[in-house]
């Protein structure tokens, strides 16, 4: 209940109200991407400065590799179940949203732990960055792979500004790994949360002085004025999975719940901290709603975009803000002993 309370959480309560009641309110989109961009940098900045003052310890490096295990099995799990209730491109198109992670889930979860003093690692920022690319990858991979077995020629086309980037048919060359490898880690948000980072890294305590109003007094704020644009959008795609299965809807709820218990075993064999695999929980149970459905888009057209993106925007991503964050810090600590 106390997470209810906090004035981020009920911008994004009121953003949903006021969407829900068609209210004429909206974030122009160029302030929308202002803030998107200044959370990724103010999280990479607050990330190289934790990194710079720990180094890279085993945490750190038990940390990542847990990320990059969880990045592989969410999505290929995913897509095992989800094809026995759709076709098997929305089935690889949901898995590959759910395998990725959502950056603003993310951000909030570290402003949660920060409010209540929690500790945990500035390095799982970056362990947010190495679990977006991977279902990505997957999905192109897979996608290409049915359009072979079907005998049909397939137009694969990658990357969040909508380029094609590769053709490709049943007997043709095949698409370009390295292509798709360098438009997930060049895209500019993740690019900026990397540049970041390492700018905190190189800076140290010296650049994290001299940025603290930055990073520090304005971040509430402003994650408070993102959130708000979020639920407004978020209201926006409820209608989008109307007639949809409930089956699949279910996915929305329950896969979330069930990366999370993934992540929560996880870290306990690796022995992270329970800040770090509240982290860690919080990024598995998460969606993409951004990044990947816009890649989706056009790599995987014969998908329906109102499932994978009303899914992710619409019900998960709600029910992490509101619910998941606490209930997934809650359980980390209780099973592992900071």
């Amino acid at each position: 209940m106390q997470n209810l309370l906090d004035p981020a959480i009920l911008f994004f309560v009121f953003g949903v109200l006021a969407g829900l009641v068609k209210s004429n309110l909206e974030i122009p989109p160029q302030i929308s991407r202002f803030l998107a961009l200044y959370l990724l940098m103010a999280l990479g900045l607050k990330g190289g400065f934790a990194l710079a003052e720990s180094g890279m310890t085993a945490q750190v490096a038990s940390s990542l590799a847990c990320a990059i295990a969880m990045a592989v099995m969410v999505p290929a799990l995913g897509y095992q179940v989800l094809k026995r209730f759709v076709g098997p491109f929305d089935a690889l198109a949901v898995a590959a949203t759910y395998g990725s992670v959502s950056a603003v889930t993310f951000i909030t979860a570290v402003q949660y732990l920060e409010t209540h003093g929690l500790a945990f690692g500035g390095h799982m920022a970056a362990a947010m960055a190495l679990m977006e690319s991977p279902a990505i990858i997957l999905a192109v991979v897979l996608a290409n792979t049915l359009r072979r077995q079907a005998e049909a020629p397939a137009f694969v086309a990658l990357g969040t500004s909508g380029a094609a980037l590769a053709v490709s048919g049943p007997r043709g060359s095949g698409f370009s790994l390295g292509k798709i490898l360098h438009e997930s880690f060049t895209d500019g948000a993740q690019l900026l949360l990397l540049g970041a980072m390492l700018v905190g890294i190189l800076s140290g305590d010296a650049g994290h002085a001299a940025m603290k109003p930055f990073v520090g007094d304005l971040f509430k704020g402003l994650l408070a004025f993102f959130l708000l644009d979020m639920g407004l959008m978020a209201a926006r795609n409820i209608p989008q999975l109307k007639g949809k299965s409930p089956l699949v809807l279910a996915y929305a709820v329950i896969g979330p719940v069930a990366h999370a218990g993934l992540a929560l075993g996880l870290g306990a064999m690796a022995g992270l901290t329970a800040g770090n695999t509240s982290l860690l929980m919080v990024l598995a149970a998460s969606a993409s709603y951004i990044a990947v459905p816009a890649v989706l888009r056009y790599a995987v057209p014969e998908a329906s975009p109102p499932l994978y993106f009303g899914m992710s925007l619409g019900i998960t991503f709600p029910l992490n803000i509101l619910l998941g964050i606490p209930v997934y810090t809650t359980l980390a600590h209780a099973v592992i002993a900071s």
